[in-house]
């Protein structure tokens, strides 16, 4: 009963790399240690906010904070997750413009 509900939390180093191109204009954060994020789960990366000029790119090592999603949360999210990927597409049979 204490899995369905209750969540763990702990702190991870953690990389951080942005780049702003004109071939690419990214944000990933890697955790150290191989920690998969799953559906529910939150990482909260702590330091200043990260500024990033065109045509640069920069790679940061800082902590982050973990919060792994109980089993309850963790099936609420996938299941919503269905219903909010419909949202980025849209399907049309019709057969001229509108």
């Amino acid at each position: 009963m204490t899995r369905l509900l209750s969540s763990e939390t702990f702190d991870t180093p953690c990389r951080i790399e942005v780049e702003q191109s004109a071939a690419h204009f990214h944000a990933h954060v890697k955790l150290d240690g191989g920690i998969e994020i799953e559906p529910g789960d939150r990482v909260r990366v702590h330091g200043a906010p990260i500024t990033v000029g065109f045509g640069e790119s920069i790679v940061l090592h800082r902590h982050a904070t973990v919060r792994k999603a109980g089993l309850l949360r963790r099936a609420w999210t996938r299941f919503a997750g269905h219903f909010e990927l419909a949202e980025l597409y849209e399907v049309s049979f019709t057969a001229g413009r509108l």
